[in-house]
């Protein structure tokens, strides 16, 4: 294909977004190109005082269906599909009275923000465009006569070209390859919601994803490895943060930053969870969010240096005066006061991260494998609860060492497996994480926790194979426990607890965490 200049003398605008509208189509007036544009856009840039014909004029039927119908007439589309390059069409058009388009503006209805305003049913299908796709499709394909622009952010871009001499067929490829992705996106997201609420099965036949590149990001886990951050559209979490100040997120700071939102929002208390290679080397929860930091550093502080931080309340001034002595690389919060703020902004280098809307974690979690994806729904709060705990061993639990249990359970679905968690006073004091078998993550968490061990409370992800791991818990001090069960060996994991004389409980369900 030959690099050819296409000048624009007649535009078709129709938008659901109007943001830009008016500068854009003052714009375009003033290079002297003709306006076509339908209802309340053609409406609003009439108020604006410039000339525009609606498609109605064009095609001579009216809008109808309560504007169901209104652009997918031949002398609107023939004039977005024809190909003037070749003889055959332009005589067509003639004979037809078609006018072609150079220019197609359009967005289309808000189906995606519908969906999240929590409307249902009718008020949702209504927001299902029909003719806007067929335009901006017509228009991507025959991107060699016609430049097609979907999103506002983009007009800046085309206003330049006015004053260009036209549109380059190299703009208009890659405003074409633009243009098919939004169509793409927002069919996904159409499917997405009819499966969801008319599917079968709590599986999908057919998954379809659409992301949004948000930035390209300085390299991925290494420096050798490209990457990028994508969102989802309406977007929250991480990738949805805002950025106070501090250095460019990496690939890295955004899978720990992750890590962290998941283990301190597991909690309804004031809770902070400190994050190093996407496991915790500090949970805590308290009664205000200062002391919260201070029982998670606590923790294991030679291994938070240099960690991320993220909590379930607005930082504290307390709290930013803490972590400003401690060198971090994230600080994630759904929110900071002002002094906290202002505490935290002198460290030049650290990330400072606020949450746009409140933290939820997704319904599915997705992994991609070669070769495909895997998909399975969350692991959500359904097991937290410790009513349903079976008593094994031991005498029942007075309340705070409850506390202590139920803390333990939920602080170690943070973990990586083989989790093992030790908890005292509603915070982490020891943890082994990732080990390939369950008594070297025992081990790990005892050494880790130190003295810190006698009269601590443990917690294991899943069931101990043999009684050796619960073993060295006992031994090292640990006074009550709380895991699955489900071991062929179950009965002598309970002897040697009972032998010890320390509480266990089964919870009757795992929390593995690769």
């Amino acid at each position: 294909m030959t690099e050819n200049t296409v000048q624009i003398r007649r535009a078709l605008i129709s938008v659901s977004d109007k943001t830009g509208l008016i500068e854009l189509a003052t714009a375009l007036v003033e290079a002297g190109v003709e306006l076509v544009s339908t209802g309340s856009t053609a409406k609003q840039i009439a108020a604006a005082g410039l000339s525009v014909k609606e498609v109605s004029e064009v095609t001579g039927f009216p809008e109808s269906l309560d504007g169901r119908v209104k652009t997918l007439h031949p002398k609107i589309h023939g004039g977005i599909l024809a190909d003037v390059r070749l003889e055959k069409h332009r005589s067509e058009l003639e004979q037809l009275d078609i006018q072609p388009f150079q220019l197609v503006v359009v967005n289309l209805y808000p189906f995606v923000e519908t969906v999240a305003s929590g409307a249902q049913g009718e008020d949702v299908i209504e927001q299902i465009d029909i003719g806007g796709p067929a335009m901006v499709r017509a228009a991507a394909k025959n991107h060699a006569n016609v430049v097609i622009v979907v999103e506002p952010d983009d007009y800046s871009t085309l206003i330049e070209t006015l004053n260009s001499g036209g549109t380059t067929f190299k703009q208009r490829r890659h405003f074409a390859g633009k243009a098919f992705a939004h169509t793409a996106s927002y069919d996904t997201a159409v499917a997405n919601w009819f499966q969801a609420e008319y599917g079968q099965g709590a599986q999908p036949e057919r998954l379809n994803i659409a992301l949004t590149r948000e930035q390209e990001l300085r390299y991925g886990e290494n420096s050798h490895q490209a990457a990028a951050l994508y969102k989802q559209s309406p977007s929250s979490g991480i990738a949805a943060a805002k950025q106070h100040s501090g250095k460019q997120m990496s690939y890295n700071n955004y899978v720990d930053a992750d890590a962290a939102l998941r283990a301190a929002h597991d909690f309804k208390s004031p809770a902070v969870a400190i994050i190093k290679h996407a496991n915790p080397c500090g949970v805590a929860t308290a009664e205000d969010i200062g002391t919260a930091y201070a029982l998670a550093h606590e923790t294991d502080p030679v291994s938070a240096f240099g960690g991320v931080i993220a909590t379930n309340r607005e930082v504290s001034e307390q709290m930013a005066i803490a972590v400003a002595e401690v060198f971090t690389e994230v600080i994630i919060a759904p929110g900071y006061s002002a002094k906290a703020l202002e505490v935290l902004e002198k460290k030049k280098n650290l990330r400072i991260l606020e949450l746009a809307a409140p933290y939820a974690r997704p319904e599915t979690e997705l992994r991609q494998i070669s070769g495909g994806m895997l998909v399975q729904d969350s692991d959500g709060f359904d097991f937290f609860s410790s009513e349903g705990w079976q008593l094994v061993s031991g005498e029942a639990a007075d309340e705070k060492t409850m506390k202590d249990l139920e803390f333990a359970w939920i602080a170690c679905r943070a973990v990586k497996s083989n989790a093992i968690l030790l908890a005292s006073n509603q915070a982490a004091v020891g943890i082994g994480m990732g080990q390939v078998n369950r008594l070297d993550s025992c081990h790990l968490a005892v050494t880790r926790a130190g003295d810190r061990v006698v009269g601590s409370v443990a917690a294991s992800d899943a069931f101990f194979p043999f009684s050796d791991g619960l073993e060295v818990l006992i031994e090292a001090g640990v006074r009550a426990v709380v895991q699955p069960g489900g071991s062929m060996r179950d009965q002598e994991v309970i002897d040697a607890a009972t032998k010890a004389g320390v509480t266990m409980y089964f919870t009757g369900e795992r929390h593995f965490f690769h």
